[in-house]
């Protein structure tokens, strides 16, 4: 019953695109979207927090529903020097361009900055160096980045766009342009050696070893457990589980595959040196103390002559790319140590002296406008569905003669903090604490978690009411679910059918843990069963999954399951027995806890129901995204079958 605090998560209404793939776009990431570092800490600190998720069909958070963004196919950006002068109407209401510029250089103006001045410096050390990165080298590089994917550069693109929201253009200006300068840069640091190749090849293609482990911090504590392991190294993953201070322990001391230079020559030479079954002598690494038990060699992975040169030429492509971060690095260290770079933005003094400039770099100003304009291109439509949102909900709340109050601000954020654990000895919100966690993890203001996600949360309140009736089936039902037993059982998830009978037929054949065990550790797709010899968590009652539910409490220790079709996946349960709960009645306390849970969730299902009415009704035309809502367009996607956002 208990949540885990938000992080870098509660902006719910404006969500970032993120570039995250390998290699180049990993180096940009340090370039374009770095901090500043010679901006003052408190000023970074003032950054609103990013999100690298999707809007889901009901973005509700735990802290509360934040309205959808409509489902629709992703246009293209706007484009400098195209954005109209109005952005959207929402029926009856304009939302402008000066409006939404506003609303983007709040939330992401120090962040754009930062881009446009390190883009800045390297673009001016390129001019020292008379350095030139044409549109044909831009080209060039990205049909050489889409050919690591076999892909066509077309093809790339499109997938950047539809998957990564990364626009074209703006991969072509913000990624490749920048990593292309910078390559050429520090072109004399990132020479890549054939003994670094080799040692690549041999650490990616060359034999490995499986192991699991055991790390603590005591060297009393890890003689004691290798005094146990050495007695009985069939209990390894059980004094694992019980013993080790590393975060293994969960999966019951697994770990990756140990292989060559991967820089722990201590944990390599010592697994190596290991026969199957095999326990190592305690290993000394930094402040910890390792134990090492070998559960199987894997033979090197074979690469025939003919394709030994694409993986080689590959590998050194990928060693390019690692030293080129820390090249990158050290050049932006090296460039901003020597620039003169003034920051005007959040400055109220400088700001005087400087209207309309954003920055200073080297005698050279960026305009306030370059950098709003910057912000509309990058982040305009994602802000745009917020104010579009936040238009609906304060028409709603006008039709309805009512208004949001400080009271009701002041009372979602008490409710959030007792959410949340924030609570004081009396039982009352520790409200003070709760802000000063949202600031501290998410890195925003208070303004904006107010602004994002408190006000919002609080409009859609007044709108659905808070009177919410719970049966006593309900609380029955989810008494049964929190604290009830739960079966458990080993389990193998795999991708087919046709697998699936072939491994519920070997399964059959040798009825025993220890061999569904092993069927588990070489068929499941499943990381956890597959690294636990098939232990899965207990499955509980009413935990969404009904027909594993059902398949699981029908089952006797020692009993195998069916076939379990569970979405693209089919599940075999076999089972061990059932938990003894804890807790047997529903005590007042408990019977508080679990009403004002169900109501909460009711609560939120409600609210993104009237949102996703409201916004049914609502006419929008959205002029970055090119679209228009209606009415009567939803309906007939109604009728003909197409789900609600």
């Amino acid at each position: 019953m208990t949540r885990t605090p938000p992080t870098r998560r509660f902006r719910s209404w404006h969500w970032i695109s993120a570039a995250a793939t390998v290699g180049l776009i990993t180096v940009v990431a340090f370039l374009v979207r770095q901090g500043n570092p010679s901006r003052p800490a408190a000023a970074q600190q003032r950054r609103p927090a990013g999100s690298t998720q999707r809007p889901t069909a009901r973005p509700a958070t735990e802290k509360g529903v934040a309205p959808q963004q409509a489902a629709r196919r992703r246009p293209a950006r706007p484009q400098h020097g195209s954005i109209p002068s109005v952005v959207a109407v929402v029926n009856d209401h304009r939302i402008s361009k000066a409006q939404l510029g506003q609303a983007c250089l709040w939330r992401y103006g120090e962040d754009v900055l930062d881009s446009i001045i390190n883009k800045q410096l390297i673009a001016e050390e390129c001019r020292k160096q008379r350095i030139e990165v044409t549109e044909q080298d831009v080209e060039a590089e990205i049909a050489r980045v889409a050919k690591k994917f076999g892909m066509s550069p077309d093809r790339w693109l499109a997938l950047l766009k539809n998957e990564r929201d990364i626009h074209p253009a703006q991969y072509r200006r913000e990624i490749i342009w920048p990593t292309i300068s910078l390559r050429r840069l520090a072109a004399a640091q990132i020479n890549v050696s054939p003994d670094e190749i080799r040692n690549a090849f041999e650490s990616e293609f060359g034999p490995k070893v499986q192991v699991r482990l055991i790390s603590v911090k005591s060297r009393s504590k890890a003689e004691k457990v290798h005094a146990e392991a050495a007695k009985n190294p069939a209990a390894f993953a059980k004094l694992a589980r019980d013993y080790s201070e590393d975060p293994s322990a969960s999966a019951m001391g697994m770990v990756a595959p140990i292989r060559r230079h991967m820089g722990v020559p201590q944990i390599e030479d010592a697994a190596f040196r290991l026969k199957a079954n095999e326990i190592s002598p305690i290993v000394s690494v930094d402040d910890r103390y390792v134990i090492l038990k070998c559960e199987r060699h894997i033979p090197p992975t074979y690469i025939a002559d003919r394709f030994r040169k694409d993986a080689e030429n590959r590998i050194a492509d990928r060693l390019r790319d690692e030293k080129l971060r820390f090249a990158a690095a050290r050049l932006f260290k090296e460039m901003q140590s020597t620039a003169k770079v003034a920051t005007i933005y959040n400055d109220p003094q400088l700001k005087q002296k400087a209207p309309g400039v954003a920055a200073m770099i080297n005698g050279r100003s960026i305009p306030m406008s370059a950098l709003i304009e910057e912000c509309i291109v990058r982040y305009g439509p994602e802000v745009l569905e917020g104010e579009i949102n936040r238009v609906l909900l304060t028409q709603e709340l006008k039709r309805g003669r009512k208004t949001v109050t400080q009271q009701d601000i002041d009372a979602e954020v008490a409710r959030a903090a007792v959410s949340y654990g924030f609570i004081k000895a009396d039982g009352s919100a520790d409200v003070d604490k709760w802000l000063a966690k949202v600031q501290e993890q998410d890195g925003a203001t208070l303004e904006l978690y107010v602004q994002d996600v408190v006000w919002p949360t609080a409009a859609l309140k007044k709108l659905v009411g808070t009177k919410i009736s719970v049966s006593e089936d309900e609380l029955k039902r989810a008494f049964e679910s929190n604290y009830g037993p739960r079966v458990e059982a080993l389990a193998i998830v795999v991708g087919n059918q046709r697998t699936a009978q072939k491994v519920w037929e070997m399964a059959r054949g040798n009825p025993t843990d220890q061999f569904f065990g092993e069927l588990a550790r070489q068929y499941s797709i499943d990381p956890i069963s597959r690294a636990n010899q098939g232990r899965i968590p207990p499955i509980r009652r009413y935990g969404g999954r009904p027909m594993l539910e059902q398949e699981a409490f029908g089952l006797k220790p020692g009993e195998m399951s069916g076939i379990i079709a569970s979405g693209d996946q089919y599940v075999i349960l076999r089972c061990i027995g059932l938990t003894q709960p804890v807790v047997r009645s529903m005590d007042a306390e408990v019977r508080d806890e679990l009403l004002r849970d169900i109501k909460e969730r009711k609560l939120r299902r409600m609210m993104a129901d009237r949102f996703e009415t409201l916004r049914d009704h609502a006419h929008i035309e959205n002029y970055l995204r090119g679209t228009v809502e209606t009415p009567k367009a939803k309906q007939a996607q109604r009728r003909q079958g197409a789900p609600r956002r």
